[in-house]
């Protein structure tokens, strides 16, 4: 029982990252219906400026995760101004190209920058917490409980601010929203760097734990697509529940099953989902 509840909690931490990409991702999409192959990009991005603050700069981990925060938002922002507002009205197909051009430009960017070479990004939550029998390192509970209060926030945000109900407005009907007066621009930029935000806070948090390479995004936004559809297109609560479900189902069938298993349930969750319930656990909306 010692090793399944090991798991669970590290299945735990794993789905506070997956569920944090995955809430970019379902931001962007259900606003401005774009599905984001970027969105990788910004989530290695987060990771990057994150091991540059603390390697390069010697500044506290607390700096390097506002730094990074901060500069992929501003990532987020150009990316939309940039790249998709130009494709507003067209065809989603025009989007899916662009954002994957996008994608594999500040891969190869970083791969000059920084080299294919793996990075080790150092964290001063090195230590070892046990409870109850359980060994849990301080940087998987900082990573949980920094996604946690990381998603109250966007609650918050898109429940009890003006500029998130126009989110949600928006995300429910963007002609109504224009006619209402709503900067429907604006909150596509805004939308865009909260989604860079969500993705840096996740790149940020989980770099200390894994090796930081350009392509590290590629696979995580496609687990993250998985999670937004097996959620439901669009569904806050359902990209936070189906981040922790593939997390979990992950962790455990790597344990008990096969790891090399475990790098297919995600897909193996697609078809089932697509098969089952093609329009998710959730209903759809912000």
């Amino acid at each position: 029982m010692t090793l399944f509840f090991q798991q669970l909690v590290n299945g735990i931490a794993l789905g506070s990252v997956y569920s944090l990409v995955a809430l970019g991702l379902t931001l962007v999409y259900g606003v401005l219906k774009v599905p984001n192959f970027a969105h990788g990009a910004l989530y290695m991005a987060g990771a990057y400026v994150a091991y540059v603050v603390l390697t390069g700069w010697g500044a506290p981990y607390a700096v390097a995760l506002v730094v990074s925060v901060v500069v992929v938002a501003v990532l987020g922002g150009v990316m939309e101004w940039v790249v998709f507002r130009p494709l507003e009205g067209k065809s989603p197909v025009h989007a899916m190209i662009a954002a994957l051009g996008v994608l594999f430009f500040l891969e190869g960017t970083a791969d000059v920058i920084w080299g294919p070479d793996f990075r080790q990004v150092p964290t001063p939550f090195d230590g070892v917490v046990s409870v109850a029998g359980l060994n849990i390192t301080e940087q998987r509970v900082l990573v949980v409980v920094a996604a946690v209060v990381t998603m109250l926030a966007l609650y918050w945000l898109l429940k009890r601010t003006l500029v998130g109900m126009s989110i949600e407005a928006m995300a429910q009907d963007r002609e109504g929203a224009l006619l209402v007066g709503i900067d429907t621009r604006r909150v596509a930029l805004i939308t865009f760097a909260l989604s860079g935000v969500l993705a840096a806070v996740a790149g940020s948090l989980i770099a200390p734990l894994v090796l930081v390479f350009p392509t590290m995004g590629a696979v995580i936004v496609l687990k993250a697509f998985v999670i937004v559809i097996l959620g439901g297109m669009g569904s806050v609560p359902g990209a936070i529940i189906g981040g922790y479900l593939l997390a979990l189902a992950e962790t455990m069938a790597g344990t008990y099953v096969a790891f090399a298993f475990s790098e297919l349930i995600a897909f193996a969750l697609l078809v089932l989902v697509l098969v089952v319930r093609p329009t998710g656990l959730f209903a759809k909306g912000v």
